[in-house]
């Protein structure tokens, strides 16, 4: 139905970056693409160097007993995290009770048993959980999850021997919230056993196509993953390695970026609270997440028919039922005409 608007379909059912990527990058991939030999499933040394020291800038994490590994994106990291560490059936995995469906995806691909909770409590007396996955800021829902709530999550799991992974890929976009990575001091408290955060560039830098994202923490954990990982062949390509070291070492670009995404979330928030939807959490990351109190399905119908393709919220969990996920990362010409169409 939307695609046959008059005017054509404008899609914010997806995060994909559409902006061009920064020259900076371009010209180091470019550089690198000389590269007839095997990459480094560690990573490059300026590859390892370059992690940790964004690490630190962003996560505020000492960079002493900090592991790190390059990955082919963060989506296959949580795609096959569960497997990599060992979990298998009659293990629990904890995910969030709406969340990104490659969570549940991954877990059921180990063969263990998904289990959707938001608070310690709702998990129950179960000791068969193996990891606990937090997203913050979240997908869909843009929540930003405080310090003392992460370091309960922490200090719940380390009590059991489990992991917590943290899918921190929106980190560096936070709006009216200030996101709090779990390798903080203020929730782990410098220590890193049991812990892993997982960080992508496709967002910050419009890096989806490269395949770029890493993974920080334990160390153990770390070396475990790279073990697995080397045999699995699972390398990002040496020149994608390279493009990554530029991307981290420069925040102008990132900062520029983040910038086109703040302007497009303030069209996009006037424009859809001005058409009679409510917004919910989205204080950080690059979506919106509304509600009119109704069915997913019709709010999907009604912008359908003005020619706007958004997320039905059941797509991230049965809670969401009555709720829709908008994304940012349209052009600026198309968020102008999505809040057009909204007025008229």
């Amino acid at each position: 139905m939307a695609a046959a608007h008059p005017e054509g379909l404008i899609n914010l059912s997806m995060g994909t970056p559409v902006d061009p990527v920064p020259a900076v990058i371009r010209q180091a991939l470019a550089d690198a693409s000389d590269a007839p030999g095997y990459p480094l499933t560690a990573g490059t040394p300026a590859l390892r160097d370059a992690i940790a020291a964004w690490v630190a800038r962003a996560c505020g994490a000492g960079v002493d007993g900090l592991g790190v590994l390059p990955t082919i994106g963060s989506k296959e990291l949580v795609a096959w995290l569960p497997t990599l560490l060992g979990i298998g059936p009659g293990d629990v995995v904890v995910v969030p009770s709406v969340a990104y469906p490659t969570y549940e995806d991954g877990v059921r691909l180990a063969g263990a048993t998904v289990v959707r909770a938001d608070s310690l409590t709702a998990v129950g007396p179960t000791s068969r959980v193996r990891l606990v996955w937090v997203n913050s800021p979240g997908n869909p829902t843009g929540r930003v999850l405080p310090a003392a709530h992460l370091r309960k999550v922490v200090d719940w799991a380390r009590e059991r021997g489990a992991v917590v992974a943290s899918d921190e890929c929106y980190l560096p976009l936070g709006w009216s919230a200030e996101p709090v990575s779990v390798l903080s001091p203020q929730v782990c408290g410098g220590d890193y056993t049991g812990v892993l955060a997982v960080h992508s560039l496709s967002k910050r830098s419009n890096l989806a196509g490269y395949r770029a994202g890493f993974v920080a923490g334990d160390p153990a954990l770390v070396a475990e993953l790279l073990k697995v990982r080397k045999h699995a062949g699972m390398i990002v390509p040496a020149p994608v390695q390279a493009a990554m070291v530029a991307a981290l070492q420069d925040e102008r670009h990132a900062a520029e970026q983040r910038e086109r995404y703040r302007a497009r979330r303030e069209v996009l928030a006037a424009a859809f609270t001005g058409a009679g939807f409510t917004i919910e959490h989205s204080e950080a990351g690059l979506y919106l997440w509304l509600t009119r109190d109704e069915d997913c399905w019709q709010t999907v119908d009604w912008l359908a028919r003005r020619g706007i393709l958004v997320a039905a919220g059941v797509f991230y969990g049965p809670s969401a039922q009555r709720y829709v996920r908008v994304a940012l990362t349209e052009s600026d010409e198309h968020v102008a005409a999505v809040a057009g169409r909204l007025r008229a």
